[in-house]
């Protein structure tokens, strides 16, 4: 069975190793220190999950982040920074990353992670192919082949995660969600990230897929328990 592969992005050279070394036995691993030919890079290795880091010399990691998410929008974006603040957390999430690591961490919880994202990511794409129908609602078109997102016949553009969160709820109208069920269902159940990463996808997934986001009409919140999703 052909294994894995990571691309590691990171500049500071006993970071990069430590990590290539959790990680060389289970996955293949392609590494550099510069954010300046990781596109190169993805089109020669297509690697199947992307642990980036935030603080590049040049261009910086979010840079980075936000030109492939230009052509790609289902591999995996972790990011690594020793920024802390929930507010980098956001900032991170908003341009297309899917999960966000401080530093330093622990090797385990690195691992649990990596493993949970690839896991969720074979799940969905498993999904995908298996279905051959759309899923419509109000103004909304999913295909669940092509995973793709049309309002009015006009394409949406999602990034992974965002389409992930929106089939939970899309496929259980009117079922709440607690955060901890969707952060299981969307990040993998093991449970080592930040729950506000939910409130992050669900803020900018209304931004995309609704008229006025701030009186969402789609995915409503159910104060004190989580989210659901309202079938117009």
């Amino acid at each position: 069975m052909e294994r894995k592969k990571i691309l590691i992005v990171e500049d500071e050279e006993d970071i990069r190793n430590l990590i290539t070394l959790y990680l060389e036995s289970r996955y293949e691993i392609i590494s550099t220190s510069s954010g300046s030919g990781v596109l190169l890079l993805l089109e020669d290795h297509h690697p199947d999950l992307i642990l980036l880091d935030v603080m590049l010399p040049g261009k910086s990691g979010m840079e980075i982040c936000e030109e492939i998410r230009e052509t790609d929008r289902e591999t995996p974006i972790l990011f690594l920074s020793a920024k802390r603040e929930f507010e980098d957390k956001i900032q991170g999430l908003e341009t297309g990353a899917d999960d966000y690591i401080t530093k330093p961490f622990d090797p385990g919880e690195l691992m649990a992670r990596v493993q949970a994202h690839l896991r969720r990511n074979d799940i969905n794409n498993q999904q995908g192919s298996q279905s051959d129908h759309i899923l419509s609602t109000g103004s909304l078109e999913i295909d669940l082949n092509s995973y793709t997102l049309k309002r009015k016949g006009e394409i949406l553009h999602l990034f992974a995660k965002e389409m992930q969160l929106l089939l939970v709820l899309a496929r259980h109208p009117n079922q709440v969600f607690s955060i901890e069920q969707l952060y299981d269902n969307v990040w993998g159940t093991d449970r080592f990230g930040d729950l506000k990463t939910v409130s992050v996808h669900i803020s900018r997934l209304r931004k995309k897929i609704e008229e006025d986001p701030s009186r969402p009409v789609y995915i409503k919140t159910v104060r004190g328990f989580g989210y659901k999703f309202h079938k117009p």
